[in-house]
């Protein structure tokens, strides 16, 4: 067993010294700040940071005394170390990836009051002095010695990161025009205006004007600088955004205060069908902070039980997203509950089919796997464990479902058992279709306009005769 034992005031003698040594992480700094409420942007905020006269991170004084008090606390002397004061100058700035040693050395002691001063130094990797001082404490009297407390692993973890970086994607781009279906509840239009003043969308409000009005007066809204397209209800709306859409009038849609099912019904129905070659299918692309990099999640709101040449286009249509957003060979990920093919699990059939289609190019651009289960598709040491060889095991971009019930269940549980985030999108439509939902937080509503404005891009940049500077804007991001 591991202890923890103290050096008494009577065991302690001139000159005794202790140490330790630390390398310095963002995730300290962050985790630093956190508890002791220290935002300040020369410690949090990198690209201020850099800008300062070191062009590092300066972190020494509050990680630096806190290893210093550690070390008295725990080693010399250790339990029972009542810190009284210190004396500390910050010679040098810390930066993450630095290696700091820390030394204190028993330079006087006060017998009637068990005071000992300590000299304190901090050493980076290269030997120049950090930080050197003198700390005073009331050293104990009792001999402590204890067993370690095993103290719990502490993860931090940057909630929307990854939309954040989808997001200045768009930056330099110009808003697409979008048509806002039914806003007549305040997330949606509220949801809308963010978008808008984010330089994302010009919004085009459609839907009965007596309600949108009451919403927008109710929260302090002006509407003025928006167009705003009466109908009479929620049907009349679906109904005019969508033949706006096939009129190339708007660049792309935004469900409202509406089903699924009734803005769904008007975008593949009647003479102004959004419909295309492709099979419409929706793609929700997650923010999970304790996975590294976007999950895209396909189908969980449109195709209930897709058929074989279905998921095809599905498949097809999550790829092509994930190249847009930057992904230059995502891997896909078909799901099953096993990890083999078997006559008895249809949705292991389909994968091996989907998988073959991919080998004879009916599916292009993507590395395709499966069946694969969940665990299995995210994680390498499941798929170790299990003697997977796959080249998707582990690090999928996507998850391909067996069905829309699964799709759901598992965009909802990542939601409020992982603290993940959905935006949401429809693609394989004449235009994208954010679908947001009123539970959805203000940053996710701003990455499905993202997503949105992003494929209006790659979209214009397809077709002949684009003009030069949209050319331009896509260049860096998209060739």
């Amino acid at each position: 067993m591991d202890y923890i034992e103290n050096r008494t005031f009577d065991e302690i003698e001139i000159g005794q010294s202790a140490s330790l040594t630390r390398t310095l992480t963002r995730e300290d700094i962050q985790l630093f700040a956190i508890m002791s409420g220290d935002i300040s942007p020369i410690h949090v905020d990198e690209e201020y940071a850099k800008s300062d006269m070191f062009n590092k991170i300066i972190a020494h004084g509050m990680w630096g005394g806190a290893l210093i008090s550690t070390l008295l606390g725990t080693k010399l002397p250790g339990p029972g170390t009542i810190y009284l004061g210190q004396t500390l100058r910050f010679r040098r700035p810390v930066a993450p990836g630095d290696t700091i040693t820390v030394t204190v050395t028993a330079t006087a002691k006060n017998p009637e009051k068990h005071r000992i001063t300590f000299e304190c130094q901090c050493v980076n990797q290269t030997g120049e002095v950090v930080i050197k001082g003198e700390a005073e404490v009331l050293a104990p009297t009792t001999k402590v010695k204890r067993p370690r407390v095993i103290m719990p692993q502490v993860s931090l973890h940057d909630h929307g990161a990854h939309y954040r970086e989808l997001i200045k994607l768009t930056e330099g781009l110009e808003p697409i025009r979008m048509a806002v279906v039914h806003p007549v509840d305040r997330c949606t239009l509220l949801g809308a205006i963010d978008a808008a003043q984010a330089n994302l969308i010009i919004p085009v409000l459609v839907g009965p004007e007596a309600k949108i009005r009451a919403v927008a007066q109710a929260e302090d809204v002006d509407l003025s600088p928006y167009t705003l397209i009466p109908t009479e209800h929620s049907h009349a709306a679906a109904a005019r955004a969508v033949a706006m859409a096939r009129a190339d009038e708007v660049d792309a849609m935004m469900k409202g205060a509406l089903s699924i099912e009734e803005l769904m019904h008007a975008v593949v129905t009647g003479e102004a069908s959004l419909r295309t070659a492709r099979r419409i299918s929706h793609v929700a692309v997650m923010d999970v902070p304790t996975y590294p990099r976007p999950l895209f999640i396909t189908d969980a709101n449109i195709n209930i039980y897709p058929s074989l040449e279905d998921k095809r286009d599905i498949v097809q249509n999550a790829i092509d997203l994930a190249v847009t957003l930057g992904i230059e060979t995502p891997k896909v990920a078909i799901l099953s509950a096993i990890d083999r093919v078997s006559p008895k699990l249809n949705s292991t059939m389909e994968a091996a089919a989907l998988c073959k289609m991919a080998d004879r190019g009916q599916i292009s651009g993507g590395m395709v796997d499966g069946p694969l289960a969940f665990d299995d598709a995210i994680s390498r040491e499941a798929a170790q464990a299990k003697g997977l060889n796959s080249p998707v095991a582990g690090q999928a971009d996507i998850l391909v479902v067996p069905d829309l019930e699964t799709g759901t269940l598992l965009v909802k549980q990542l939601e409020y058992l992982a603290e993940g985030q959905s935006a949401d999108i429809v693609l394989g439509s004449h235009v994208p279709i954010a679908l947001t939902d009123r539970a959805d937080k203000p940053l996710s509503r701003l990455a499905s306009c993202a997503l949105a404005m992003l494929l209006t891009y790659q979209k214009r940049k397809a077709k002949p005769g684009l003009p030069s500077p949209i050319q331009e804007a896509l260049s860096p991001r998209f060739l």
